[in-house]
């Protein structure tokens, strides 16, 4: 257990509803070479600080969902945080064909249709890779955007601390679950000892993967389709206040 989590989003995964309660409750089953897709070689290092957070938020020993997890950075943005659709495939690409599963990938990115992306993300699904996706912050439907229109990835939206969701927040049928992404605090490039706190589907969505990843580590041999499943059927249902037209108001929630 871990006492006054430094996240608020921790501390509301594993509680069914509020106040919180100052504690995080978790199995522990937690950095590996990857790939760096916009310098061609195999130091995948952060230059701009979103995929820390989002690393650290799924697994990092204060601030992760999964705290045993590994991690395999992929690098597909460059240190402004802007990158191309094939980067992207890329590096989706490379998941598919070095996972070590079980496994899981967090995509918290996403931009315009794609269908060449949606189909490198359906490809590694059906090759066994659970994805979780962020929705996006456009406050609008996720089929408007790829890889969040994906429908066998878990798509994920953002709620605040009051449940309520996220003003930017994308929505819609295509959404899977809700977890937090308002507020969290989470690792950063900067120095071993660096924060820092955003909002953001993409900040949301690493809780999701994370809990995939704790999952997986005792239903081995899962497919993405039964995690996704999992999930969803552990959620609270009916938290999420003005959940935007269409969406499943379902909140995601860790069993301790």
């Amino acid at each position: 257990m871990q006492q006054n989590p430094p996240s608020w989003g921790l501390d509301r995964i594993d509680q069914r509803n509020l106040p919180l309660d100052s504690k995080y409750t978790y199995a522990t089953t937690a950095s590996h070479q990857g790939f760096d897709f916009v310098d061609n070689d195999t130091n995948a290092d952060d230059g701009y600080g979103h995929g820390t957070h989002v690393a650290a938020t799924i697994a990092g020993s204060q601030y992760g969902v999964a705290k045993g997890a590994q991690l395999y950075p992929v690098r597909v943005l460059g240190s402004d945080g802007s990158g191309t659709t094939a980067g992207v495939i890329a590096g989706v690409n490379w998941i598919t064909a070095n996972a070590k599963k079980p496994a899981v990938a967090n995509a918290s990115l996403g931009g315009g249709v794609s269908t060449a992306l949606d189909t490198a993300v359906r490809n590694s699904i059906a090759a066994g890779v659970t994805w979780a996706v962020a929705a996006g912050n456009s406050n609008a439907n996720a089929s408007t955007s790829s890889p969040a229109r994906v429908a066998e990835a878990i798509t994920v939206a953002a709620a605040d601390k009051t449940d309520t969701r996220a003003s930017f927040s994308n929505y819609g049928a295509g959404v899977d679950l809700f977890a937090p992404g308002v507020g969290i605090t989470s690792a950063w490039n900067t120095n071993d000892t660096a924060t820092y706190t955003g909002n953001g589907t993409s900040f949301a969505s690493p809780h999701v993967a994370g809990a995939a990843a704790l999952y997986l580590a005792t239903h081995t041999t899962a497919t993405a389709a039964q995690v996704a499943q999992a999930l969803i059927s552990a959620s609270t249902p009916n938290l999420v206040k003005n959940p935007g037209s269409g969406s499943p108001n379902r909140t995601l929630y860790v069993a301790p």
